[in-house]
């Protein structure tokens, strides 16, 4: 299994099991990396996911950039502004175990909740950076 793919299986795999998801993302949660035909919301959508060689000992490393996206209809932020800090909390340095890989590290760095051009559509995003190497 490829390091990206590997670490999108852990990712997802990860957040749809955590039970403090529940209460604001449904159960089982509404973690997806594909946007459903009828969604119920909220909801997050694991989307671009950039790759890149990184160092390590024979240079067999990847560093991941990934985007995650809340959806909320709330009326407001308050919603997508609580998933955005339960996500960062469950990512921020989580011990992911991959297939055929090993996570070396992994960050979220950066967060932004806003009202998208839809007025209904309250938008979180979250920029995730990690480091894979081969097992």
């Amino acid at each position: 299994m490829s390091p990206d793919l590997a670490l999108h299986k852990a990712l997802l795999d990860h957040l749809r099991a955590d039970p403090d998801l529940v209460p604001l993302l449904g159960d089982p949660p509404r973690v997806h990396d594909q946007p459903p035909a009828e969604p119920a919301w909220p909801l997050v959508l694991l989307g671009r996911a950039e790759t890149r060689p990184w160092g390590g000992l024979d240079g067999e490393g990847v560093e991941h950039a990934l985007t995650l996206t809340c959806l909320s209809r709330f009326d407001g932020a308050e919603e997508a502004k609580a998933i955005v800090a339960a996500i960062r909390a469950r990512l921020h340095g989580a011990a992911l175990t991959l297939d055929g890989h090993r996570l070396v590290n992994q960050r979220v760095t950066y967060a932004d909740v806003f009202r998208a051009a839809d007025s209904r559509l309250v938008q979180g995003i979250l920029r995730v950076r990690a480091v894979t190497e081969p097992a």
